[in-house]
């Protein structure tokens, strides 16, 4: 849950968004099990929804909310400082940074959009190399998503070249790409 729904998507268009650091840990013993961060740079409208407005005899009456949904955010979008109880090497959490760091430059968010929607389809085949087809599959999902674009397939294979291009995947040649 997060604040206003308003303020935060009027937050997401500028330039001083925060990092949002997450804790959970065991109310047993006050045992961390995991301690991440997101960066700011994984904030777009897609993650924030909309929650119903306070009922008229609230006291803050109409006022709207919202949440911040964390399965909107690529896995490479959760950078773990303790991992199931286990600090992370410092060099892991250093290189993850890194790897996602070119996004901080795309400063329209529709198109930020759709590297981190591709990006969240390249995580749900949960393997390291892929084939283009198999990014297809995802058509469906990304045209609901986008109703307005209609060459969701040359969109994929853009965002797919971008990727490459920032380092994030490596193109293997014949359709297969590798995860870095």
């Amino acid at each position: 849950m997060d604040g206003a729904y308003a303020t935060m998507l009027e937050r997401l268009q500028g330039s001083n968004n925060p990092n949002f650091f997450l804790l959970n840990y065991c109310p047993r013993d006050y045992e961390v099990s995991n301690f991440f961060v997101i960066p700011k740079h994984f904030f777009v409208p897609e993650i924030i929804e909309r929650r119903k407005p306070l009922s008229e005899s609230a006291r803050r009456a109409r006022w709207v909310g919202c949440n911040i949904i964390l399965q909107n955010i690529p896995q490479s979008g959760k950078i773990f400082y303790v991992r199931d109880k286990q600090i992370q090497p410092r060099e892991n959490i250093l290189q993850t940074w890194q790897k996602t760091l070119f996004l901080r430059e795309e400063k329209e968010i529709v198109a930020k959009g759709w590297i981190l929607d591709v990006m969240n389809c390249v995580d749900s085949l949960a393997k390291k190399e892929f084939m283009l087809d198999e990014v297809y599959a995802f058509e469906e999902t990304l045209q609901s998503k986008h109703p307005g674009n209609k060459h969701i397939k040359d969109k994929i294979r853009q965002q797919l070249q971008l990727l490459r291009d920032k380092g994030y995947l490596e193109f293997m040649g014949r359709g297969k790409y590798r995860v870095i």
